[in-house]
């Protein structure tokens, strides 16, 4: 296994490659991926470096963390750090958010995942509201002194959500979309996580794609694919999919962002990299479809850090084309 750069995954104490691997597309919501296929994704990242896996018990109705157990029971030597997710599996409003719900949806990831202690559940951008209920972060700090989990946190759509959970002492990460399309984290929410001791998880780092460069105008993407049925705000949270930004519109930001890549890197590569140096972050998760893809994102852990000309030039981009979409509703 090749080497990674390691930082503390906030209060867990433990610590996580700067490139991660996220899993949502090894379940579901991005197209069909067989299980030869999602397995051989798992070991490529492992083997690249990769020590920190994210996934969500509805990814696939469990079937990503099915996997994703079932490979490390084969590979006993990948020392993974594991951050699920829960409460999607309920109607989204406050009153599903209580200590039976969540005993119940951590011993389904357990069973899932083939462990007795989770090491690091996140709540999956419930209403805002929990966000601000001391019984839920009460029933969060019980599943740890029950054992069924090691630490939590969770996965925000906005900026104040995520400053309020930071703001919660038993909140070990915040898992937030960041990337050059959705740069308002960098504002409050980095250096408040930084101060708190608090982890950052980048979600969404290339922009559902948008930022690999690879898209035109006439891409068409499956049925079964969130690029496709999500496009605004259909079936969840409309910032999950492109980070909000509109196709048409983020196409053609795309094309000048790939420019900006170096002659020995990618487009893609180039956004990962510009994530993994702004100060706060700990680890950035992409996803991959298949091992050379999986490569591919790791190897920006390695990649020199980016000159200050194109950190100017990729805040110009954004402020240019993107900041009107999603910087007031993010």
């Amino acid at each position: 296994m090749i080497p990674m750069e390691q930082r503390v995954c906030g209060r867990t104490g433990r610590s996580v490659s700067v490139v991660g691997l996220g899993t949502w597309q090894l379940g579901a919501d991005w197209g069909d991926v067989r299980e030869e296929d999602a397995i051989a994704v798992l070991d490529a990242a492992v083997e690249a470096g990769v020590t920190f896996f994210d996934t969500a018990d509805v990814y696939g109705d469990g079937r990503s963390e099915q996997l994703i157990g079932r490979y490390l029971k084969e590979r006993p030597d990948a020392d993974v750090l594991v951050a699920t997710k829960m409460g999607r599996r309920a109607d989204q409003v406050p009153e599903s958010y209580v200590l039976d719900n969540f005993r119940a949806w951590a011993d389904r990831s357990r069973a899932n995942l083939g462990t007795d202690v989770l090491d690091l559940v996140q709540l999956h951008c419930p209403p805002t509201s929990v966000y601000s209920s001391d019984e839920v972060f009460d029933a969060l700090d019980t599943l740890v002194a029950e054992e069924r989990i090691a630490a939590y946190g969770v996965s925000v759509e906005t900026c104040a959500e995520a400053l309020t959970a930071i703001a919660r002492p038993g909140t070990a990460s915040v898992q937030i979309i960041l990337n050059a399309f959705r740069t308002k984290p960098l504002e409050a929410v980095l250096p408040a996580a930084a101060e708190a001791g608090v982890a950052v998880i980048a979600r969404v780092p290339l922009a559902s794609g948008l930022l690999a460069g690879r898209y035109t105008s006439e891409t068409v993407f499956a049925a079964d694919d969130h690029r496709t049925y999500n496009r605004h705000g259909e079936a969840f949270d409309q910032g999950e999919t492109f980070s909000g930004v509109d196709f048409a519109t983020g196409v053609e930001a795309a094309a000048e962002f790939s420019a900006l890549a170096a002659a020995d890197s990618t487009p893609a590569r180039t956004a990962l990299r510009w994530i993994i140096q702004q100060p706060g972050v700990t680890s950035v998760i992409p996803g991959a479809r298949s091992p050379e893809q999986a490569r591919a994102n790791a190897a920006a852990a390695a990649d020199p850090a980016l000159p200050p000309h194109v950190l100017d030039a990729i805040a110009d981009l954004y402020d240019r084309r993107v900041r009107t979409q999603v910087h007031h509703r993010w």
